[in-house]
């Protein structure tokens, strides 16, 4: 099992099939993964665009919506590791995420009780 990398918002990048994308995934499965997240966020996803290393990492190759999360971009002007870090937690950036993914809320609860 791999090691959790979390992201701002609580998402597990390790869990993301775009974090490794260009070393694991074929051209078909990366055209699989686009059209399963073209129908879960009502979207236009290329497979091209499954390829990522992380939000947290700031160089590299990121996912479209990267330099434009408002999570990440507010954890990283806190000078934050994660929204768990944040003395406003959990603010409304939070609730849509939270919302598709229960696992992300987790996630960071887990990381304010340590």
């Amino acid at each position: 099992m791999e090691k959790k990398m979390i992201a701002f918002c609580g998402l597990d990048c390790a869990a993301c099939p775009a974090l490794f994308a260009a070393k694991r995934l074929s051209l078909e499965e990366r055209q699989k993964v686009a059209d399963q997240w073209s129908k879960e966020f009502n979207a236009s996803i290329k497979a091209v665009d499954v390829d990522c290393v992380g939000c947290t990492v700031r160089e590299g190759v990121h996912v479209g919506h990267w330099s434009v999360c408002e999570m990440r971009l507010c954890g990283l002007g806190k000078g934050l590791s994660t929204c768990a870090d944040c003395p406003e937690f959990a603010c409304t950036k939070l609730e849509s995420i939270f919302k598709m993914v229960p696992a992300a809320k987790d996630n960071l609860m887990g990381l304010r009780a340590k």
